[in-house]
């Protein structure tokens, strides 16, 4: 599994795709291990370099995995369908006061990403967190994009 919240940094809230793809969805895809170096919020620096094997399946987590640029890459999209203002408190009561700063910022950029960019059309299924589990319903795509690398075998991964 790989969080975005490894991937993306203060100066790059949204526009992280290209090392993305250039550390770890290129040398998945080539049947390599990818090595990214997860990004420390409280530092705001990258840490150390980390390995992510090639598997069949790799977890992408986080806002911004359905991104267009990506979605061709993808297996299948999972939109955790939540209000956003209910994300927003969840993300500001994790982080505490010390990172109020940020998320005043956060949820501007969310709102211009998903206005140019928006990802919940294109789910595979919806998830909704319910008071004991979660309930999965169909998502709003109604086929795969043609472009669209499924995985059938145990081949190069591919992202989901």
């Amino acid at each position: 599994m790989l969080h975005l919240d490894d991937i993306a940094t203060h100066q790059e809230l949204f526009t992280w795709t290209e090392r993305l793809q250039r550390e770890v969805i290129e040398p998945l895809g080539r049947g390599e291990t990818a090595h990214y170096r997860p990004y420390d919020w409280r530092t705001r620096r990258f840490g150390p370099a980390r390995a992510l094997p090639p598997a069949p399946v790799i977890l992408l987590e986080g806002v911004g995995a359905g991104r267009r640029a990506l979605r061709p890459r993808l297996a299948r999209l999972l939109w955790m369908d939540l209000p956003r203002e209910e994300a927003w408190a969840r993300g500001r009561a994790r982080d505490g006061e010390e990172q109020r700063a940020f998320w005043d910022r956060w949820t501007q950029e969310e709102r211009r990403h998903f206005a140019g960019d928006p990802s919940r059309r294109y789910a595979d299924l919806l998830v909704r967190q319910r008071t004991e589990g979660y309930e999965v319903r169909p998502g709003l795509a109604t086929a795969p994009d043609p472009d669209q690398i499924l995985t059938h075998s145990d081949g190069p991964s591919a992202v989901c």
